[in-house]
């Protein structure tokens, strides 16, 4: 039996395997700052997937924080699936570290299409000792080369079944 936390969320939606309430929930709802870049990282992402948007403009840089467009964070929080989180890769972003970055996949499904999002997502701790997303790197998803002993030459016969030569249907259309 899993545990369920106040709002009723079983597991943490940043895929830890853990309860919310005992993952993300207290660094998004303010009980307790992050220890880590990473640790910010994920509670961003479950914030995403919580509606959180207030968490995810104050944990913003607040150099940056005037480039949040809360209307905008707030549409594509409540208006997407949030269905997985991957952690690529971390550089530094420890307890004792000034500075961070977090590489990252997240995976939504929005207007009934199934997305991703690869980033590179660089932390600062601030003067308080809070840390803060800064900005983020895309990664662009790289292009999908079909192999070649997968491709319809003009002269094969048409995939669609019709008996006809490629060039002379669905390659003309």
């Amino acid at each position: 039996m899993t545990d369920t936390d106040k709002n009723g969320i079983d597991s943490c939606p940043c895929f830890s395997d853990r309860p919310y309430s005992d993952c993300c929930e207290p660094v998004v709802s303010g009980a307790r700052p992050a220890e880590t870049a990473l640790e910010l990282m994920r509670a961003r992402y479950s914030a995403y997937a919580t509606g959180g948007v207030e968490f995810i403009v104050s944990s913003t840089h607040p150099s940056r924080q005037s480039e949040c467009d809360e209307r905008a964070i707030r549409s594509w929080s409540a208006n997407s699936e949030w269905t997985g989180f991957d952690i690529i890769s971390i550089s530094k972003g420890e307890a004792k570290d000034r500075e961070g970055s977090v590489e990252f996949v997240a995976r939504f499904t929005e207007d009934r299409m199934k997305k991703t999002l690869h980033e590179t997502a660089t932390f600062k701790r601030g003067d308080d000792k809070q840390w803060y997303y800064v900005d983020g790197t895309i990664h662009p998803p790289k292009p999908f080369i079909r192999p070649e002993e997968d491709k319809i030459n003009r002269n094969d016969p048409c995939p669609c079944g019709s008996g006809k030569k490629h060039k002379k249907c669905c390659m003309g259309n």
